[in-house]
């Protein structure tokens, strides 16, 4: 059986009572060489409940969707090093930093049974990104270079699911990773950070000062926050926007979902595809604005056919709360006459 931990509500709680040593090796997060295991990064002691106290937990405000898992997220800052930020709000890491993913789903004992952690590495070289599964029973975890398939059931919404979840290969890492051929972190943006420790904002937000003045991204499932527009926009740019964007691997389609569009079209917007083909169907644009079944993107992201299905990669079902924003954001468009 795998390891279980505890779910986030009660997460920051764990982490501030339970954390294991300092026992992290900053020799390991910058070597050459990638260890086989884990555990010789010492992130955990013995397991993934028991993360260093050095490490910072944070969640965002907009996640990627990943076949609906639970995802722990951590920052580790090698010692007396301070973050920066761009303009846009997203962190600048100094080398010996190490961002830790790990990917787990609800079990029968009310827990989370842990499938991967994913580590992202800052060498002086530049950034590493790295898989590792977890064994059976919890002690330890191993590369994965060329990635895995690990059957899964879950629940979700009252539906009984079972998957073959998806482990991502290097290279894979490196698809959706890749800004104008090097790899970097896509999640770490201010406004779209929340830090369930008490302490470690305001501790970040002092090695950047300016980063107090940018205001939240809207939650995209929460009926209180920005306007369905702020809200369809930003889920479109934490799942999409990493590939889709100037300098992403989906450049050549010129449909940027980061933020950068400058005009309708390029936000899809009665945008006719590059590349005609059985992906886009019988259908003529990405988006059709008050027709989201005419809409290419809706029909892409409700397909779990690997030849069709968008994103390509991190899901072998439909996110259907997502879709079902994005065909409300859709519907709310004003039909062009024809």
């Amino acid at each position: 059986m795998r390891l279980l931990l505890p779910f986030l509500a009660c997460f920051a709680a764990a982490v501030a009572t339970s954390a294991a040593p300092d026992n992290v090796s900053d020799a390991t997060v910058t070597a050459a060489i990638n260890p086989s295991t884990l555990s010789d990064f010492g992130f955990f002691d013995g397991s993934a409940a028991k993360p260093s106290d050095r490490l910072i937990p944070y969640e965002l405000r907009t996640p990627l969707f990943s076949d609906y898992a639970t995802k722990q997220r951590f920052m580790y800052l090698p010692a007396g090093a301070s973050v920066t930020a761009g303009k846009d709000g997203r962190l600048i890491f100094p080398v010996g930093t190490a961002l830790i993913k790990s990917f787990g789903y609800a079990a029968a004992s009310g827990g989370l049974d842990i499938i991967e952690t994913r580590v992202l590495l800052h060498k002086a070289s530049g950034w590493v990104a790295l898989p590792y599964v977890w064994r059976a029973d919890g002690s330890n975890a191993d590369l994965r270079i060329g990635g895995t398939r690990v059957p899964v059931t879950f629940e979700h919404a009252g539906t009984t699911s079972s998957i073959n979840y998806g482990v991502p290969n290097k290279n894979q890492c490196k698809q959706c990773h890749l800004v104008a051929n090097d790899i970097m972190p896509i999640g770490p943006v201010w406004q779209n950070l929340e830090f369930p420790r008490k302490g470690d904002r305001q501790r970040l937000s002092k090695m950047v000062p300016s980063l107090t003045r940018l205001q939240p991204f809207a939650r995209w499932d929460a009926s209180d926050e920005g306007t369905l527009d702020n809200k369809a926009k930003q889920y479109l740019k934490v799942n999409c926007g990493h590939c889709h964007a100037p300098q992403g691997s989906a450049s050549n389609s010129g449909l940027f979902l980061d933020g950068s569009a400058r005009s309708p079209v390029a936000l899809g917007i009665g945008k006719r595809p590059v590349a005609a083909g059985r992906a886009s169907g019988d259908l003529d644009f990405i988006i059709a604005p008050g027709r989201p079944d005419q809409s290419i993107l809706v029909a892409r992201m409700e397909s779990t056919d690997p030849g069709v299905a968008m994103p390509e990669l991190g899901r072998s079902t439909v996110h259907k709360e997502g879709v079902g924003l994005l065909r409300d954001w859709i519907a709310a468009m004003p039909q062009e006459s024809h």
